[in-house]
């Protein structure tokens, strides 16, 4: 019980810590060189890298669990996330702003993929088995709070300082240094707050833990071959990296087809109205997509719903379609169209996330789980890097035209997953 009182002193800002770097890489980093005046073609290209460390982190996260303590991991990492969030807003004004604030938010991708893996380590080892269970939903919230700080808050904040201050890279090396003095306040507060838990010792101190680097790599190749040496791999990977083909080049173009200019056949909005619609809005519906499809594959299952999350992931990104031919002016009718895809997206998602649970299964779950979730981020990093060149040769409405394309293949690999579970169960109830 007291270790459980005293984990609310870590787990809610620990998780919050968690989903704030994520945000800043994968949202503001776009809105950011979009309002810095980046075509979309450099946006998409350059930040589509900065997926790179969420594909190859199962190749070092045993190292994790081999090199010091999880609770160094996690407090060290902070201190880099912050420092390279002080060297985004510090290259901003510089001439060589692209390359410098690339590579800050590149050591801060690293940074967020190792904490990752040690915040969720740690979250294990710091709580026993009931209060891992209690504060699961607590973890998530607050998770989810760091992108409603994020892509809200922050873009909201970093708007009204363009409107007053009349300087957009101002407002942005404002809005970072401030999320840098976050980070640092976090360093210093995880350095007092976390526990020290007796399994979280130097390795070198647990007999539990791997010690010889031969052996490490030995279960690393056959962690790897087993998960690969499978029957159906291929429909597996095949539904894996086409599930969020389309989705994966609308999240690179949504943010500036809203920011562009009518002229250009965006929507013309302000970095304020973006950050409202996307951070409040758009986060919201997402969690209560998530919650609903959680709800249902509880009662009925997860072949029941397996298609029409696959529907629901894919078929409102006809909503910008529809947004880029007519170029509304009303907010309010924007709001709501994204606020569908958001929810749909969140309804989806779900189906991807059981499944990976599901061929994670067996005795090296962890790692298994830990290399879907790369090929996860593949599958976005991918088509995203040549979203913004097809957007700019086509224009929005054909792109999008594009987009909706693109997601029938996931639609087909879905409805092949979900009759080959059927078929399945169909075959264990006959055993």
């Amino acid at each position: 019980m007291k270790k459980s009182m005293s984990a609310w002193r870590w787990v809610p800002t620990l998780y919050f810590a968690e989903g704030l770097p994520y945000v800043a890489v994968t949202t503001l980093a776009l809105i950011m060189y979009k309002r810095l005046g980046l075509s979309n073609a450099e946006i998409a290209l350059y930040t589509s890298w900065l997926n790179l460390p969420w594909v190859i982190k199962p190749l070092w996260s045993p190292f994790v669990d081999l090199l010091k303590s999880k609770r160094w991991w996690i407090v060290v990492m902070q201190s880099l996330i912050g420092g390279a969030l002080a060297g985004v807003a510090f290259f901003i004004p510089t001439a060589f702003w692209i390359q410098a604030t690339l590579a800050c938010f590149l050591v801060m991708a690293f940074a967020s993929a190792t904490h990752d893996i040690a915040a969720d380590g740690f979250y294990m080892l710091g709580l026993d088995e009931k209060g891992q269970s209690f504060f699961v939903g607590i973890r998530n919230l607050f998770y989810r709070l760091a992108n409603i700080f994020g892509q809200g808050l922050l873009v909201m904040l970093a708007g009204w300082m363009e409107d007053r201050y009349g300087d957009i890279p101002l407002a942005w090396c404002l809005t970072f240094s401030l999320m840098a003095g976050l980070f640092i306040a976090f360093t210093l507060y995880h350095t007092l707050q976390l526990p020290c838990p007796e399994q979280d010792e130097h390795p070198s101190a647990n007999e539990q833990r791997p010690i010889s680097l031969q052996c490490l790599l030995v279960d690393f190749m056959e962690t790897f071959i087993s998960f690969f040496n499978r029957k159906e791999v291929g429909l597996m990977l095949f539904f894996l990296l086409t599930y969020r083909l389309g989705e994966a080049q609308l999240v690179k173009i949504a943010s500036p087809f809203l920011l562009d200019t009518a002229e250009a056949g965006g929507l013309a909005l302000s970095t304020s109205a973006v950050g409202a619609i996307y951070g409040t809005v758009g986060v919201i519906a997402l969690m209560a997509g998530g919650i609903l499809s959680g709800i249902l594959v509880s009662q009925d299952g997860l072949c029941r719903w397996l298609l029409p999350m696959a529907l629901a992931i894919n078929l409102p990104d006809l909503l910008y379609l529809w947004l880029a031919v007519a170029r509304p002016d009303n907010v309010y009718l924007i709001a709501t169209c994204v606020a569908v895809e958001q929810l749909g997206y969140g309804f989806g998602f779900t189906a991807y996330t059981l499944y990976l649970i599901r061929v994670a299964d067996g005795p090296r779950r962890t790692a298994h789980y830990a290399i879907g979730t790369g090929l996860m981020a593949l599958g976005m990093m991918l088509p995203g890097m040549p979203a913004g060149w097809i957007q700019e040769q086509l224009g929005y409405p054909l792109f999008f035209v594009w987009v909706c394309l693109c997601t029938l293949p996931g639609i087909w690999a879905t409805w092949m997953v979900a009759s080959q579970i059927r078929n399945n169960l169909k075959h264990n109830n006959h055993e």
